[in-house]
């Protein structure tokens, strides 16, 4: 073969070489003959992709006569084509490398990249293959990744990403998947190269198809929280809550224990919660209509989702009990959401809504805040189980009849009562002074206490007070 190869670059080039080439990328798809391929076969092939980069160096083409420079192309794309299928063994990886096809792929594929023709399949279809070559050389071999990662980070990475071709975007995606590891976190963290990262999740904002630019948010970068946190400030909302709902999905994935957030990403959220939670107050003037505003708003819900889920079945995350006023924060969110319901006619104010959430109903009307009082008491649930400190806290910011009195029915907030009577049950779990303070609550009407006998409590009136009671087993 090597000779075959070696009469091609002796000639001008005719599409019989194109034919010659196409065979012998078809006979390397078979293993016994790639792994058997001889190093002067492959040098043959270097030597031809090292003659075909110069002639596409070449300044001027004359645009009535692109012949020459399309079979230019195809014959770049064949040779690519040719690498990929060899470099799925470990024996071709390493003598691809020593011979220098990597730095010689790039500096083709950076050609490409800049040519006018830039758009044209002609030149899609090259730099699909030798993007494509980049991923299978560096599958399971270190040396490989290390230098694909040092010959085209971050520049080349990011001009490969903001092609106008859905193919050439995802294998360079899978590019960097396959040589991320935590060193390479580590550099895409630095500011100047922080611009690659942020393309990355644009990507999964902008096309969520692409399978991985998703696994490089969710296996990769939302295991650094170096870089989450370098991102985070950059984002514009609307990124954010991108981010957010792959870390939400990342959480309630089965296992998801093993791949792990770490405590430090737990922390920082719930810190962007505090910092960020009185954003969601604006939409109560109408501003749900300004999509920057609301943006904000829907970052702050994400993150009270997160917030939720990491304290409900995720004992790794039990730690945000006792994260600094995180208890605080959180009523006194709730306080403020409840008196402006209370206030006037808004979207925090109770409604009766219902039919908008049957199967017919159109999505796009539901409220911005659709479960946010719910899940805020929810989160005060969670804090307060089997948390002294947090259930004490609670009562002395009067958050136990703040809470009560979130038990009417609420289309905007589906289960409120329910997440009223497990918060309820947590904060008067072992605490008498909090029992107390459910008995010493003035009746004021005609009130159910069903709720209360679901967590076992009966309520007697005696004297014009309600006590509580632990109820009879024989009841």
């Amino acid at each position: 073969m090597s000779v075959v190869i070696a009469r091609i670059l002796n000639e001008n080039h005719t599409p019989k070489h194109l034919e010659v080439l196409r065979a012998f990328t078809g006979t390397l798809r078979h293993p016994d003959y790639r792994d058997a391929v001889a190093e002067e076969v492959f040098s043959s092939l270097l030597t031809l992709l090292t003659r075909l980069y110069e002639e596409l160096l070449a300044p001027c083409r004359d645009d009535e006569d692109l012949q020459p420079f399309i079979l230019q192309l195809q014959l770049s794309a064949e040779c690519f084509r040719a690498q990929r299928n060899c470099a799925q063994s470990r024996r071709n990886q390493n003598l691809l490398r020593e011979l220098g096809f990597i730095d010689v792929s790039l500096k083709l594929l950076r050609c490409l990249q800049a040519t006018n023709f830039g758009s044209t399949d002609a030149v899609l279809q090259p730099l699909r293959c030798g993007i494509q070559f980049l991923g299978n050389v560096a599958v399971d071999n270190q040396l490989c990744k290390d230098d694909i990662w040092r010959l085209t980070f971050p520049d080349l990475l990011l001009k490969f990403l903001s092609i106008e071709d859905e193919k050439a975007v995802n294998y360079t995606s899978m590019v960097i998947y396959t040589c991320l590891d935590e060193a390479k976190l580590q550099d895409l963290c630095e500011p100047q190269n922080i611009q690659l990262a942020m393309r990355v999740m644009e990507l999964c904002r902008t096309q969520p198809d692409l399978d991985w630019t998703v696994l490089i948010a969710t296996q990769h970068f939302l295991q650094s929280s170096a870089l989450v946190e370098s991102m985070y400030p950059a984002m514009s909302n609307s990124e954010r809550v991108t981010l957010l709902e792959l870390l939400f999905a990342q959480l309630k994935e089965e296992g998801s224990e093993e791949g792990g957030i770490p405590p430090s990403v737990a922390r920082f959220l719930a810190s962007s919660f505090q910092k960020g939670c009185g954003a969601v107050l604006s939409l109560a003037t109408g501003s749900a209509s300004s999509d920057e505003v609301l943006q904000e708003a829907l970052t702050v819900i994400s993150l009270l989702d997160i917030l939720c889920e990491m304290t409900s079945d995720h004992k790794e995350f039990m730690f945000l009990q006792d994260h600094p006023d995180l208890i605080v924060t959180t009523v006194e969110l709730l306080e403020q959401v409840h008196a402006i319901g209370k206030a006037s006619k808004n979207i925090f104010s109770p409604a009766q809504n219902f039919p908008s959430f049957s199967g017919d109903g159109d999505s796009s009307s539901l409220s911005p805040v659709i479960n946010f009082k719910a899940h805020l008491i929810r989160l005060i649930g969670n804090l307060c189980h089997s948390n002294a400190a947090n259930q004490n806290k609670v009562r002395e910011l009067e958050g136990i009849p703040l809470i009560l009195d979130n038990c009417s029915i609420d289309s905007n907030n589906p289960f409120i009562s329910q997440w009223a009577i497990f918060a309820i049950r947590n904060l008067l779990e072992h605490n008498t002074e909090n029992q107390n303070v459910v008995a010493s609550l003035e009746c004021c009407g005609t009130a159910d206490f069903s709720a209360l006998r679901d967590l076992g409590f009966m309520v007697e009136e005696r004297d014009g007070n309600l006590l509580l009671k632990p109820e009879r087993k024989d009841s």
